[in-house]
């Protein structure tokens, strides 16, 4: 694993055992990213509940929840679909805090509203819940290490935020 990602998610589960909480990752096009990085660590079963890959919009209403309506309306590819997969991978395991990515890693698949690189995050922990658009350069495989090593970083810094 690369040195930054294993120093961040040995941060995160560090953050996560302190506070005596359990993390669920919910990934469309990072593909289980995130959850590999945090199941990298030694001890993350401490910590670490379950990371459901939902490329699919099928498998995000199946496993996650997800409303059709909301697909049908926002896209896969919104802020209002992935607080639906942030709290649908709560309401699916024994976890209490969830972390959510969509995005359109490329090369192809983006649009003028929805350019290659755009991301979705969503985050749910206790007494949160955020949800973010952020745009990455980069080829397919760079779009989703920065996707990866924002949703590592971001939730280090939500958690600060956890009584």
């Amino acid at each position: 694993m690369n040195n930054e990602l294993e120093t961040l998610s040995t941060d995160l589960g560090c953050r996560l055992t302190d506070a005596g909480l359990i993390l669920t990752t919910a990934e469309s096009c990072t593909g289980g990213w995130i959850a590999k990085c945090v199941t990298d660590v030694a001890g993350s079963s401490a910590w670490f509940d379950r990371g459901l890959v939902v490329y699919s919009n099928a498998a995000k209403h199946e496993l996650l929840g997800v409303a059709t309506e909301t697909l049908d309306l926002h896209g896969a590819v919104s802020e209002a679909v992935v607080q639906e997969m942030a709290l649908g991978a709560l309401r699916n395991g024994n976890a209490q805090v969830s972390v959510a990515v969509s995005g359109i890693a490329g090369p192809g698949g983006g649009s003028v509203d929805k350019p290659v690189g755009t991301l979705c995050f969503g985050f749910a922990l206790p007494g949160q819940l955020v949800t973010e658009t952020l745009h990455f350069d980069g080829n397919r495989d760079a779009i989703r290490w920065q996707s990866v090593a924002h949703a590592l970083r971001r939730l280090i810094g939500l958690l600060d935020h956890v009584r």
